[in-house]
């Protein structure tokens, strides 16, 4: 190719008048002479590749439905990345043309009357009238590919133009799946990509392809793969873009004039610390409901509103736990309680290097797992989120939910994050039989359990009754590290108090003499003890008490029939006991028994010899 000119990309536009300008901050960055400083980390990620000559296509994911702050001469605006692209990053070049499936193919030039109607000009030259173009996407992109390969064989320089295609909506074009899954426009169309990606013309000249996704997992793992292709993550906003934000939207809100909040509430710099995990726009949707309450935002108005924004951002796949009870509630455990309570301490006084990665819960059903990390994320004083069913039937879906949640996550914390049967819930190394996504889902979750980077910003709460079933690779130092055992109570003491609490935790009112002498009533669990209690005040109700009294309780014990699955509730304790990482954890029974010469060595034999009896 003859008269091969050098690559000149990404120069700051003024988003309103569309004038290229150098710099404005006349501080350029490393990604070459005519890249901003003032870009987002991506966006010089993006140019950096493109400079080095290797990579013309990039697939942008993650936060990309945000608004980013763009610099013009009036200052910062904020703007989508659509048009940040088109008006910032591409905003000197020639001719950018924007397709998704709903608007079909159009041409992006921002207000710039002129530099629309040169694009026009150079467009229905090749493409013909504009009303006329394809919407079809197999004929789009042979419409577009027509416009490469001309563009590649103009023998001046000088002709040739500087072309950005954005592809917008993209996962809907090269969906995700094997290839005996891909209908063949589907497979055209990503032969397409990959040889645009690969050719060696295209990277010497001034072409650039940026395909935009929700989630990676969606878009074929054969184009973000292909070593010619650059995947860039748009993350969640930081601190410095949301208090940047905060500021530009509270100064739009005071030149707006009535209606301004009014009285004493969060700063700027309170609302933009107070935010993390939200994009700009649920940010935005904070201050505009502040504004038409016409007041200003509270600290106990914004968390809720947070916590309603968080789980819709993450469509319904983190609930936010909310605590009625902390680690005074909880029932014997004396060791556990002080081993949580000294974390919680240290958490919240940011000594986050003290905190461990996560905590494995483990004993018995009914000895209060779900409760006691309830009652710790009551007492560490840090949002607490439980994980909801992000697995789906669709192919990709399920691995595109949990990269959403776990970029919350990550933006969010410090954050609590309990999971429920979690030998169910995460899948494993070995797993089969669902195209390889459960392995899949328990990679990404072990990665970022074990990514020491969030040490005290994501604390992980994993709650089952067969720690056995879990994966060690989860179980291991550096990841769920602290492993706590629950057992029954069995001092008579122990369970009355527990009488006394669950009798608190569900509003059942007990005369002064109702616990009965629990001696002898051991190998109930909390849930036991918790049914015994209804049966009696069902009894109290009958006879048209309000009160449960000790006959009540005396008969409703005597009546109550504990689960018959004896076996299964020795095995639980016993893999439970070979669980435990801190001696202290313990019942002085269980000490003892693990003290004796071959003490854990017998245990693991009674365990290997009760699954064989039940099955398991």
């Amino acid at each position: 190719m003859s008269g091969r000119r050098p690559r000149e990309v990404m120069s700051i536009v003024d988003s309103e008048t569309q004038n290229p300008k150098a710099s404005l901050t006349g501080v350029p960055s490393a990604a070459g002479p005519n890249v901003s400083a003032a870009y987002p980390a991506w966006a010089k990620e993006l140019a950096d590749l493109y400079f080095s000559g290797s990579v013309c296509l990039f697939v942008l994911h993650g936060n990309v439905h945000d608004v980013v702050p763009c610099a013009t001469v009036r200052g910062t605006s904020f703007c989508s990345v659509p048009e940040f692209l088109s008006r910032q990053l591409f905003g000197s070049w020639d001719v950018v043309f924007s397709y998704d499936l709903g608007r079909g193919l159009r041409l992006e030039a921002g207000e710039d009357a002129a530099r629309r109607q040169a694009m026009v000009e150079y467009a229905a030259a090749r493409l013909g009238n504009l009303a006329q173009w394809p919407r079809d996407p197999d004929q789009v992109l042979a419409a577009l590919e027509k416009v490469i390969e001309r563009n590649l064989l103009e023998d001046n320089a000088k002709e040739r133009k500087r072309i950005a295609f954005l592809f917008e909506y993209a996962q809907y074009l090269i969906p995700s799946g094997g290839l005996n899954m891909l209908a063949s426009g589907q497979a055209s169309r990503l032969v397409r990509f990959i040889s645009w990606a690969q050719n060696p013309y295209i990277k010497r000249v001034n072409m650039a392809f940026c395909l935009i996704v929700n989630r990676l997992s969606e878009v074929n793992d054969r184009l973000v793969q292909n070593p010619h292709v650059a995947a860039l993550e748009i993350p969640l906003p930081d601190d410095e873009a949301r208090r940047a934000y905060v500021e530009h939207t509270l100064v739009k809100q005071a030149e707006a004039g009535p209606a301004q909040p009014a009285g004493d509430g969060l700063t700027a710099d309170a609302i933009a610390r107070l935010s993390c995990g939200l994009n700009l726009v649920n940010v935005n949707v904070l201050l505009s409901r502040a504004r038409q309450q016409g007041r200003s935002l509270d600290l106990g108005q914004f968390r809720h509103l947070k916590k309603g924004l968080i789980e819709r951002q993450c469509q319904g796949l983190v609930t936010f736990v909310q605590p009625k009870h902390n680690l005074d509630t909880v029932v014997g455990q004396v060791a556990a309680k002080q081993r949580l309570l000294q974390d919680a301490q240290w958490i919240g006084q940011g000594l986050l290097d003290t905190a461990p990665m996560g905590y494995l819960i483990c004993g018995p059903v009914g000895t209060g797992k779900s409760f006691l990390a309830q009652c710790y994320a009551g007492s560490i004083g840090i949002p607490a989120v439980t994980l909801g069913n992000f697995r789906s039937k669709y192919v990709g879906e399920t691995e595109g939910n949990l990269e959403q949640v776990l970029n919350v996550l990550r933006s969010l914390g410090p954050v609590v994050v309990i999971i429920d049967e979690a030998d169910a819930a995460l899948g494993s190394r070995e797993a089969e039989g669902d195209s390889g996504t459960s392995a899949r889902v328990f990679g990404m979750i072990a990665r970022q359990m074990g990514n020491t980077d969030y040490r005290g910003r994501i604390i992980w709460m994993l709650l089952t009754s067969r720690p056995d079933l879990l994966p060690i690779d989860l179980k291991r130092q550096g990841r769920a590290e602290v492993h706590i055992p629950l057992f029954y109570p069995r001092d008579p003491a122990e369970i009355a108090e527990m009488v006394r609490v669950m009798a608190a935790k569900n509003q059942i009112p007990l005369a002064a003499d109702a616990v009965p002498d629990a001696s002898g009533k051991g190998g109930l669990s909390g849930a036991d003890i918790e049914s015994v209690l209804l049966s009696a005040r069902r009894r109290a109700l009958a006879d048209r008490r309000k009160e449960v009294n000790a006959e009540d309780l005396r008969l409703a014990l005597r009546s109550f029939i504990p689960s018959a699955q004896g076996l299964e509730k020795e095995m639980q304790e016993l893999v439970a006991v070979l669980e435990c990482t801190d001696r202290e954890f313990l019942p002085a029974e269980w000490q003892e028994r693990i003290d004796k010469p071959e003490g854990r060595t017998r245990l693991q034999e009674r365990c290997m010899a009760l699954r064989e009896l039940i099955g398991q």
